[in-house]
């Protein structure tokens, strides 16, 4: 089986993450960037799929600027066979329904038309909307399963489990589908120094919005449907108050508590 798995460059969530001035999009400049944490159980699950079947191949998508091609390394690294990466200055500042469009295309391109599975993470770790998978599943035309916990394929269908805060569901696709994944389905892989070397040697493809009919006026920060107001920089952490226990501790945090409406 053949596999696209869709990823995305994020700043890393360790660091000071912050927006431009200028136009009010993320400053990926003034953070290091990597592969979006939740993606990696997307990009293992397409690997652990063809190793069970013993053939197939898995692609890498992901669309951004020239920084993004390290989230495809991590993941040819990790074991995916090639990948594609659409870059286009005319990108920039697009919200998640241009990027389900440029996805789609680029899906469609890597797979002549015809997409056998494409696997997503449930979500990025800068976004963290949750509607892309939605969103490019409705363009593939293809049937859409969310947050699975589990999965498995089988002769034409594709089976999730996706777990609830009160009950688990069992649903079943036909295929070809879209899945979205969970961090609770695997345990990514570490890249191995064979795969990092290998990695060297994998094909990456480079398109523009021109390569996929893409025209530029359904991008960017001008059509985008959902756009960035304002925004502050997150106040310095203040002193704590150090409440010394006579034998009223509890009532103390009692009230500090209900002061701050915690309870």
């Amino acid at each position: 089986m053949n596999i696209v798995v869709c990823v995305k460059h994020v700043p890393d969530a360790q660091s000071e993450r912050t927006f431009q001035e200028s136009d009010k999009t993320v400053d990926r400049a003034a953070s290091d960037g990597l592969l979006s944490e939740l993606d990696e159980y997307a990009v293992e699950e397409a690997l652990k799929i063809v190793e069970a079947a013993g053939e197939g191949e898995v692609t890498v998508v992901t669309v951004g600027p020239e920084g993004a091609a390290d989230a495809i390394k991590k993941a040819l690294q990790m074991g995916a066979d090639k990948g594609v990466h659409v870059q286009d200055e005319a990108i920039h500042g697009s919200d998640a329904a241009a990027t389900s469009l440029v996805l789609a295309e680029a899906v469609k391109k890597a797979t002549d038309g015809s997409p056998q599975l494409v696997l997503t993470g449930m979500s990025s770790t800068d976004g963290v909307m949750g509607v892309v998978p939605a969103m490019l599943a409705e363009r593939l035309g293809l049937p859409q399963v969310t947050y699975a916990s589990e999965l498995t394929v089988g002769e034409g269908t594709v089976t999730i489990r996706r777990d609830g805060d009160t009950a688990s569901e069992t649903i079943e696709a036909a295929l070809p589908a879209l899945v979205s994944v969970t961090d609770q389905i695997n345990e990514p892989r570490y890249p191995s120094f064979k795969g990092i070397m290998a990695a060297k040697k994998k094909p990456v493809e480079q398109w523009g919005l021109a390569d996929l009919g893409i025209d530029a006026s359904q991008v960017g920060l001008d059509a985008a449907w959902t756009s960035v107001v304002s925004f502050v920089k997150r106040p310095p952490r203040e002193q704590g108050q150090i409440v010394t226990d006579e034998g009223d501790g509890g009532t103390k945090l009692a009230e500090f508590l209900a002061a701050q409406k915690f309870v």
